[in-house]
């Protein structure tokens, strides 16, 4: 009768941490490019940081107010373009529109500390309609 070595379990455990860093990468890919929903909102900036202990992250947030007296609500976004970055910062306090894209289901805040990124802004935003006259 041959003497059977036993199966060593190194290439077992290998092949299953290489399949779940690989399942991770996956998913971390698909959430960064496919995005749950996407918008506009206009408001006037009110703060632009870069905020992280260890990731740094540009965070910014607006005033959204749907007519005059009303109480507004804060709209908050992370940036990870540096030109809309300092567009951003020249036009503090300034109304402003943002083109967004949501990503649910990051797993860390070194993405950014909210869901919504914004990839374009126009300083002004949308400018009212003006009554017709006619």
């Amino acid at each position: 009768m041959p003497i059977t070595r036993p199966r060593r379990a190194g290439p077992i455990v290998l092949a299953i941490l290489v399949a779940a860093a690989a399942l991770f990468a996956l998913y971390l890919w698909t959430v960064l490019n496919w995005s749950y929903s996407e918008g506009e909102r206009a408001g006037y900036l009110q703060k632009l940081s870069k905020k992280g202990w260890l990731c740094k992250t540009w965070e910014g947030e607006i005033l959204l107010s749907s007519m005059p007296g009303a109480i507004p609500e804060r709209f908050a976004f992370t940036v990870r373009d540096e030109n809309v970055v300092r567009q951003l910062q020249a036009s503090m306090g300034q109304r402003v529109q943002l083109s967004y894209s949501q990503h649910v289901g990051l797993p860390t805040t070194c993405f950014g500390e909210t869901s919504y990124f914004v990839d374009k802004a126009m300083v002004g935003g949308v400018n009212p309609v003006a009554p017709n006259n006619t």
